[in-house]
């Protein structure tokens, strides 16, 4: 189990700059590094409408784009609330981006009232994230969007 008191206290500390591409970077590769049991950690920015883009991410190579209709990502950003899913082989619609991972957990991001993108957790192990996991990630989510210039991506043609 996670201390995220004190993982918060750590985010905190090295979000030492107002970019959000620095930002989500370094918070890709700090849960990375201390979360127990993550194969993936990774951003979905939306870039366009009804489409998550690949942002900065640690683990295996992603799929992208991902439309609002498919997979827990997908789930994440249409509803704006956090998706915990114990067996993502369970899920309808999932993505197989890479067959290790097992159960998920997707934080949506959202700035001014808007989708801005979500945060992506993927785990080998089945029923790996708890409710309290759940918290403990969305305040991480909540650390990022303070710290950070979250303008809105732009529309891409």
């Amino acid at each position: 189990m996670s201390d995220y008191a004190l993982l918060a206290r750590q985010l905190e500390t090295l979000l030492d700059t107002r970019d959000w591409l620095t930002n989500t970077a370094q918070t890709c590769a700090f849960l990375m590094h201390e979360i127990p049991d993550l194969n993936w950690a990774g951003f979905y920015l939306q870039r366009q409408p009804g489409t998550l883009i690949l942002g900065p991410f640690q683990g295996m190579p992603a799929c992208n784009p991902i439309p609002f209709e498919k997979g827990v990502c997908g789930a994440a950003a249409t509803s704006r609330q956090t998706q915990r899913v114990a067996d993502v082989h369970a899920f309808p619609g999932h993505i197989a981006c890479d067959a290790a991972s097992r159960s998920e957990l997707v934080v949506p991001i959202v700035h001014d009232g808007e989708l801005w993108g979500v945060l992506d957790l993927d785990s080998p192990r089945p029923e790996r994230f708890s409710e309290d996991d759940q918290h403990g990630i969305e305040r991480l989510v909540e650390i990022l969007i303070n710290a950070s210039d979250l303008s809105t991506p732009t529309v891409t043609g």
